[in-house]
């Protein structure tokens, strides 16, 4: 077997059908990019259905395949519809990866319920509503990969993001629990938790001095994360090199947690 065969078979995604929400900017992007470059057609979702169509045509001008499945995650419906018009176009979804979020940075006392039901609903949620979607057909197929995504909150905290914390760390117990209980069918879930990851998200902590500073002195990298160093992790995860990998929860962090 030649070199680039090896690749291929092992780390690449060719014929494959790679699902990912929250697509049409950031992280979500840059992994529908990278799961396009590896062989599979990126279907990416989002909320806004100018926005989704203009990041699959990106795609598509640069030579990969790529569609557009705009609708809203937090709506069970919708999702139901979505994923439904997915499977009739593209006959299958081999993988799943379910990154659509908000953040809202606050002090805990200060939070409304409203404010922090959004950020559950949309990440947990949301996660819920996609994997009640789309493993069905994973299930009569006996195989496929989910990839969530968490966050080094999950294991450590800051102040102001105790609602984003608290979902990211549902998050993590979601992918425990669905690696147990479809494990057995072919199917793997993981969860990927980026720390520090240059984004729209990240824009106004990115312009403070201070935590720039905190960046090149207590992260081991010495920088912030980018959308593409995720977006690996994630094609890896839905690849067959990863075939054994289940039920874990994969910091991409530059470091910061094997610090003291």
């Amino acid at each position: 077997m030649s070199a680039q065969a090896f690749l291929e078979s092992r780390f690449g995604l060719g014929g494959s059908v790679f699902l990912v929400t929250g697509g049409a900017g950031g992280i979500g992007f840059a992994a529908a990019r990278a799961a396009a470059q590896a062989g599979a057609v990126a279907v990416i979702n989002d909320l806004d259905p100018e926005r989704t169509e203009q990041a699959a045509a990106t795609l598509r001008d640069e030579g990969l395949e790529a569609t557009a499945a705009p609708f809203s995650v937090t709506d069970p419906d919708a999702v139901r519809a979505g994923i439904a018009r997915i499977l009739d176009r593209h006959g299958r979804i081999d993988s799943l990866f379910s990154n659509a979020g908000n953040q809202n940075r606050k002090a805990f006392l200060d939070y409304r319920p409203d404010e922090w039901a959004s950020l559950w609903k949309t990440h947990v949620d949301g996660a819920f509503n996609l994997c009640q979607a789309v493993l069905p057909s994973m299930v009569e197929r006996r195989g496929g990969r989910i990839v969530l995504m968490s966050s080094i909150s999950a294991f450590g905290s800051r102040g102001t993001i105790s609602a984003y914390a608290t979902a990211k760390g549902g998050l993590a117990a979601m992918t425990r629990a669905l690696a147990v209980e479809y494990g057995p069918l072919g199917i793997a879930c993981n969860a990927i938790a980026p720390g520090y990851v240059a984004t729209g998200f990240t824009t106004a902590m990115q312009g403070n001095e201070a935590f720039q500073r905190y960046i090149e002195s207590d992260v081991p990298a010495r920088r912030w994360g980018t959308p593409e160093d995720i977006a690996g992790v994630a094609v890896f995860l839905a690849g067959p090199a990863s075939g054994f990998i289940n039920g874990q929860v994969i910091p991409v962090d530059g470091g910061l947690l094997a610090t003291l």
